[in-house]
């Protein structure tokens, strides 16, 4: 059997990225970007460049998008014939934003799959590779053989609006360590210390971090029990860190913000009782509003 027909919209290092494991996969692949140009090595790889978006979304019965955000869907898409065609949207957007996206695609005719992709353009279609999807599990199931090559994926459910959720929520994690790493850097420099001395050893902090947080599952059990026993490192102990860390930023003259929005978890734990309790308690003030 031959493989189905794709579209990608969207040529950007991920977008190319994905059509280029589209046609290494065996898919009849039609193209389309803003910039044709950059276009011209996948067409000599056997890609078909369309003149129009609308032209891109009837070549295929499944359109990939990647692009910057859902707004540009809607400009892009804006006239064409969605009838009858499966849209994936592997761009990055709010959940709101995909479950609006959702319903503007029922309202012409198509049906929609929100998607995350969890690794960088280069890593696409290699192992470890892997998606996130929501949406219709009858339509995540008919292009599923498709989207596999792209990288292992893993269907979250019916709402629209999981795959962006979980997106954000993971690059929450990977935004949040990297402004930690750079401000970490910046307050050894500001001694004139060269930041090769620090960052070699600063990595491994990273990748210590599951020695005192547990497995994935073990901190979820703990924080789904809301038990925060605090044997090893309460919130006052690890707050007394978060301010010096705070007033050293401070007398270094470096960035103050991301210090004192950590401080600030730590204070609102010790004045809501649980300065007692285990670092993991911050989840308690994280979560509410206020």
């Amino acid at each position: 059997m031959s493989q189905e027909p794709v579209t990608v919209i969207g040529l950007g290092p991920m977008g190319r990225a994905m059509a280029t494991t589209l046609l290494r996969g065996g898919h009849p692949t039609t193209v389309w970007n803003r910039t044709p140009g950059r276009a011209d090595d996948l067409v000599e790889a056997g890609a078909t460049l369309a003149a129009t978006p609308g032209d891109a979304v009837a070549a295929s019965p499944v359109t990939i998008l990647s692009l910057t955000d859902y707004a540009a869907m809607y400009q892009i898409l804006d006239g064409a014939d969605l009838t009858g065609r499966d849209l994936v949207n592997l761009s990055s957007d709010t959940p709101d934003s995909s479950r609006e996206a959702a319903a503007w695609a029922a309202g012409r005719g198509a049906r929609f799959l929100t998607g995350g992709i969890m690794v960088p353009a280069p890593a696409v279609g290699n192992p470890g590779a892997y998606v996130y999807y929501s949406g219709p599990g009858e339509l995540f199931m008919a292009h599923e053989a498709a989207l596999r090559l792209i990288g292992e994926p893993r269907y979250l459910g019916a709402d629209p609006g999981l795959a962006q959720l979980f997106y954000q929520a993971h690059l929450d994690v990977f935004l949040t360590a990297l402004s930690g790493l750079l401000h970490a850097t910046a307050l050894v420099t500001a001694a004139g210390v060269p930041a090769s001395d620090f960052l070699t050893d600063a990595m491994t902090t990273l990748t210590d971090i599951p020695a005192m947080v547990g497995s994935g599952a073990e901190l979820a059990a703990v924080l789904t029990a809301g038990e925060h026993p605090g044997d090893l490192s309460n919130a006052l102990m690890m707050g007394a860190t978060a301010d010096h860390i705070l007033r050293t930023s401070e007398k270094a003259g470096v960035d103050r913000e991301l210090p004192a929005a950590v401080k600030s978890h730590y204070d609102r734990a010790i004045a809501a009782g649980l300065g007692k309790r285990d670092w993991t308690a911050l989840y308690e003030v994280i979560r509410a509003r206020g």
